[in-house]
């Protein structure tokens, strides 16, 4: 994947995480700079003031993932018409994990998308 492909559809994908997170009720707070989204649980949360961090890895065509769960390195997986992707670690989904780790940092159930 070209460099400007890549980090199209890492801004798509930013911007649809943002998207989801203004739906969403949970105690949040966030920020996107720099192609970095930084989540942060509020004080009512589990882990008050804990962060998740979403970042872009040109060099390795990667979105990278830090959590109080660990570190987590998603690489894109698109259809030949490049409209249906996903960014997989394995078989773990970008958003599957983003649902988890801060259903567990806020220690109430999010759900994305």
């Amino acid at each position: 994947m070209e460099e400007y492909d890549f980090n199209q559809k890492v801004d798509d994908t930013l911007m649809a995480i943002e998207d989801a997170l203004e739906s969403c009720d949970a105690d949040l707070d966030w920020d996107l700079a720099s192609g970095i989204l930084t989540i942060e649980c509020g004080s009512d949360s589990k882990y008050s003031g804990s962060q998740i961090i979403v970042n872009r890895q040109a060099p390795t065509r990667q979105i990278w993932v830090a959590s109080r769960g660990g570190g987590f390195h998603f690489d894109f997986s698109g259809g030949q018409d490049n409209e249906t992707y996903r960014w997989l670690q394995g078989e773990l989904e970008l958003f599957d994990l983003l649902n988890r780790a801060l259903s567990e940092q806020t220690g109430e159930t999010v759900t994305l998308r």
